[in-house]
C-alpha cells in the first residue's frame, strides 16, 4: 500500500491502545521520513520545538527510544499497561471517561470510530492477524480520494493535489 510498509502494519509499537494508530500520525510520519519542515509545522500546532516533535510509536517498550512528549504522559497508555492489555479494544469499560473527555476532538472521533473496527477484526481473524488487518485498514483510510496519495490523520488537505480532505476523513483539527 502506498505510504506504508508491511513491517509497519505488523509493528505493535505503532498500535496505539486508544485506536489512534501511530502509523497514520503526522509526528510519526515526519520522524520516519526525516521531514524537518513537517516536524516544524506540527510543532507549531502542538506547541513543541521541531526537535521535540518526533516519535516512533506510543507502545515502545519502557524506556521508549523516541516517544513524543504528549504520548509519554498519556493516561490511556498508562491505564492499558496497568490493566495488562495492549489496547482499549480489550477493555470492557470502553469507552471510558478518558476517551469521552480526550482533549483533541479529532482524536476522540477517531477513537470512537476505530476501536469497534479493531474489535471486529480481532473477533474475525484472531488477535495477531486481526490487529495487523486493523492497522492496514487505518492506513488504507488515509489516502486522498482524488489523487490516491497517502495522508496523515488530521490532514486538512492533500499535500500533492491540494484537495480538501478534512470533511472526508476526521473533520477539522480542533481542541476541546
Amino acid at each position: 500500500m502506498k505510504g506504508w510498509t508491511e513491517d509497519e502494519f505488523k509493528n505493535k509499537e505503532l498500535m496505539a491502545p486508544c485506536g489512534l494508530y501511530c502509523g497514520t500520525c503526522g509526528v510519526y510520519i515526519a520522524t520516519r521520513d526525516g521531514n524537518d519542515k513537517f516536524k516544524q509545522a506540527l510543532g507549531n500546532i502542538y506547541g513543541t520545538k521541531p526537535e521535540e516533535t518526533q516519535c516512533l510509536g506510543c507502545m515502545q517498550p519502557d524506556p521508549p527510544r523516541n516517544l513524543y512528549g504528549y504520548c509519554k504522559s498519556c493516561g490511556i497508555r498508562t491505564c492499558i499497561k496497568e490493566k495488562g492489555f495492549y489496547s482499549c479494544h480489550q477493555c470492557t469499560q470502553w469507552p471510558c471517561d478518558m476517551i469521552e473527555n480526550f482533549g483533541i476532538a479529532t482524536g476522540a472521533r477517531v477513537m470512537k470510530r476505530t476501536i469497534p473496527i479493531w474489535r471486529n477484526k480481532v473477533a474475525d481473524l484472531g488477535d495477531e492477524k486481526g490487529s495487523i488487518e486493523w492497522a492496514r485498514s487505518e492506513c488504507g483510510r488515509y489516502h486522498c480520494s482524488f489523487c490516491g496519495n497517502p495522508l496523515f490523520r488530521g490532514a486538512q488537505q492533500c499535500r500533492v493535489c491540494k484537495k480538501n480532505t478534512a470533511d472526508e476523513l476526521d473533520g477539522g483539527f480542533s481542541l476541546k
